[in-house]
């Protein structure tokens, strides 16, 4: 240590203060860094080791936080050692002390918005309301945590932050009223995460027709991807005030009604009984059946040329419907055709006495 002192001090002596304290600060940053790379190497081996998860979370959150940390290390030390150096404190060393201050705030508002947004990144898939509003909370963080950073180093620099704190009180008022479309799109969002009528993934209906699966709920609007690949964008005001269908609360799962008719020449009796093995076998054997549930057949109309009945299918989420419908009619149409059971087709009678009668009576009057 004492020939690093003079040989500082003999740097010192033939060159400027100024070029010593660049090369003081190069040298004390360089140093910094590698220590800085040992250590994190060592780290991350004992980590990959650990089950825990937070420890990982840290260690990826503070990597770049801690290069602006070393910035701000390596001017402080420049000034300490240049100051005891120095009988007399050198020029600008009150600079020096508040850039350094500066950047150790900034390396921990860096290191809390990191933290924060990994943290929400790794629940978000076991949270559903993580998974929901995501991207929202990651961004008011994010607003919250850069307001408050920047009041501090407002603060650091000798500036008073009671007028403006008080500026943003009469300020906001003004700001609420020029954006007032984008604030309620901003708090009808987080009124749905905090109601969740709809969540990331859930496949809805909208009032106007247009189904698809939730994309995103964003600051602004909501994405929902359609069947045809396309994507209709909801402003959040919008949709918070209109009457959706969630074909996936509170479950996936649904019952699938399929319409049928036979001929009245037929043993009903005997028609619900094939039809309720066909449709047991289906719920059985299809891929998106369910085989545990108890499907049933209710008649409920005398219709024209048919006695017409309902039965009532289950598939594991709305989209599988069609295939489970599709399946169960060709196998109940091959069924209805080996038992002899006739669906017959629409059927018109005409009434030939009648119509008869109706053209004597038209001729006697024209007579």
């Amino acid at each position: 240590m004492r020939e690093a002192a003079e040989f500082l001090s003999n740097l010192i002596e033939v060159t400027p203060v100024w070029m010593s304290a660049v090369v003081l600060f190069v040298c004390i940053l360089v140093a910094l860094w590698i220590v800085k790379s040992i250590v994190f190497f060592y780290l991350r081996c004992l980590i990959d080791k650990s089950n825990f998860v937070f420890d990982s979370l840290l260690l990826d959150a503070a990597r770049r936080p801690t290069s602006v940390l070393i910035f701000a290390i390596s001017l402080k030390l420049t000034e300490l050692i240049l100051i005891s150096l120095i009988s007399s404190s050198i020029e600008h060393s009150d600079l020096l002390g508040s850039v350094s201050q500066i950047f150790f705030i900034v390396a921990m508002i860096m290191f809390a918005d990191k933290f924060a947004r990994v943290s929400l990144t790794h629940y978000q898939d076991s949270s559903p309301i993580l998974k929901t509003s995501g991207s929202l909370l990651k961004g008011t963080l994010r607003v919250i945590v850069f307001c408050i950073g920047l009041l501090i180093i407002l603060s650091t620099l000798g500036v008073s932050i009671t007028p403006i704190v008080a500026s943003l009180g009469i300020g906001s008022l003004a700001v609420a009223l020029a954006l007032q479309p984008t604030l309620e799109n901003f708090f009808s969002g987080i009124q749905m995460i905090a109601d969740k009528p709809l969540r990331v993934g859930d496949f809805v209906e909208l009032d106007s027709g247009e189904q698809g699966f939730v994309e995103k709920i964003g600051w602004r609007s909501t994405w929902i991807k359609m069947l045809p690949n396309n994507i209709v964008i909801m402003p959040n005001s919008v949709l918070a005030q209109s009457k959706l269908i969630n074909y996936y609360y509170p479950e996936k799962q649904l019952s699938v009604p399929v319409d049928v008719g036979v001929h009245y020449d037929s043993d009903l009796d005997h028609v619900e009984r094939v039809t309720l093995e066909v449709a047991k076998e289906i719920l059985r054997t299809h891929k998106w059946g369910i085989p545990e549930y108890e499907t049933f057949v209710v008649f409920h109309t005398f219709d024209n040329s048919s006695i017409n009945f309902t039965v009532m299918l289950r598939a594991q989420e709305y989209f599988n419907r069609f295939f489970i419908k599709s399946a169960f009619i060709k196998a109940l149409h091959k069924r209805f055709k080996d038992e002899g059971i006739v669906i017959p087709y629409p059927i018109s009678a005409i009434n030939l006495s009648q119509e008869s009668a109706t053209d004597n009576l038209i001729n006697h009057n024209t007579k």
